[in-house]
């Protein structure tokens, strides 16, 4: 779902990047927009700063270097090869196990047959000397079945040691793709994960549900006063206030842009209302500084909507709502909480 002051960014941040595709002389390829778009709108901090990086040393960039900027930091198929890099890892050592303990069932077959014969032999041997050589080649083979088991299971040890490091690898990888890189708070997709399970469990237990959403008040002007670098900072500003006043089941995300959602599980509207003031409270009370110039950039506000679940609620609706109040948080002057049962609320958007 999209509102009105969405689309208006979209289409500033596509301009911006179609500005820079033709000032560069750059071919209006669908990578370069993507790169482009993404540097506009300050998405994706580590691809700005590749960019910024090759601008400061060079004064231009190429398309070669835009190709390999794609590749690391927008590649869709780079999170993919993460994930085939350690399945094949794991399976190769599932088949060094494999490997190993056919051996072993080969070894134990063939110590098995050794006791066979040997019992059949002791049964007709007469002398002494043939009991004796037929248990020294007991001990022997019982020895070599005994050195294969141990280096088996030092081999499984070091497997498993190896299996839990590839675990760990691949929920790296997970958690990945679920953050976003600037803010380290959830993503968009890690948004519309948690909001849907968050939703089905409040219809199904009848459990308390709150959404709340922000957005930093005229940020579009800030970030076209003091550049992308400094919105930057100031997303990872609001995004600390976020991560102090939230905890326990709360989930924090970056919806887009300046826009942030917190996921409330087991809270009513009006304990969402205090979590949204606390926010607000820590986002103002922090001074912004440019830490190229050590500028004091003076203070930035957010306004933010909370709504609660309701019977019969879908992710669309309860978002609609939360969305409606923060629409009137700014219509009614900004750095203000609304919720849904506030007068404001129900005054529609022009």
């Amino acid at each position: 779902m999209h509102t009105r002051d969405d689309i208006e960014r979209s289409y500033s941040f596509g301009e911006l990047a179609f500005s820079q595709i033709k000032g560069r002389g750059l071919a209006a390829a669908p990578r370069n927009y993507e790169i482009w778009y993404c540097y506009a709108s300050g998405y994706h901090a580590e691809l700005s700063d590749a960019v910024n990086l090759v601008l400061s040393e060079k004064g231009s960039i190429s398309q070669d270097q835009l190709d390999t900027i794609y590749e690391n930091f927008l590649s869709q198929s780079r999170m993919g090869e993460k994930i085939d890099v350690v399945g094949n890892r794991v399976m190769d050592e599932i088949g060094h196990v494999m490997t190993m303990i056919d051996s072993a069932a080969g070894q134990a077959s063939a110590y098995g047959n050794d006791l066979a014969g040997a019992t059949a032999r002791l049964a007709s041997v007469g002398s002494p000397e043939g009991v004796r050589t037929i248990i020294e080649n007991l001990i022997r083979s019982t020895r070599e079945i005994e050195a294969n088991n141990k280096a088996l299971e030092q081999r499984l040890k070091a497997s498993r040691s190896e299996i839990k490091l590839l675990q760990d690898n691949l929920d790296a990888v997970r958690t990945e793709s679920l953050t976003d890189p600037l803010t380290s708070l959830g993503n968009r997709k890690y948004y519309d994960q948690s909001i849907a399970k968050a939703v089905a469990l409040a219809n199904k237990a009848e459990t308390p549900l709150s959404l709340l959403v922000s957005d930093i008040d005229h940020f579009k002007k800030f970030n076209d006063t003091f550049g992308h670098l400094t919105g930057d900072q100031v997303l990872r500003l609001v995004a600390l206030s976020v991560k102090q006043n939230v905890k326990g089941q709360d989930l924090a995300c970056r919806y887009g842009g300046e826009e942030f959602a917190i996921i409330l599980p087991d809270t009513t509207l009006r304990a969402a209302v205090t979590v949204a003031e606390h926010i607000r409270r820590s986002v103002m009370t922090k001074e912004l500084i440019k830490r190229s110039t050590s500028e004091n950039l003076g203070r930035i506000t957010i306004s933010l909507g909370v709504a609660a679940f309701r019977p019969g609620d879908t992710v669309a609706s309860l978002y609609e709502r939360a969305d409606r109040c923060l629409y009137a948080a700014k219509r009614n002057g900004r750095n203000r909480v609304v919720c849904e049962t506030d007068p404001e609320a129900e005054l529609k958007v022009a």
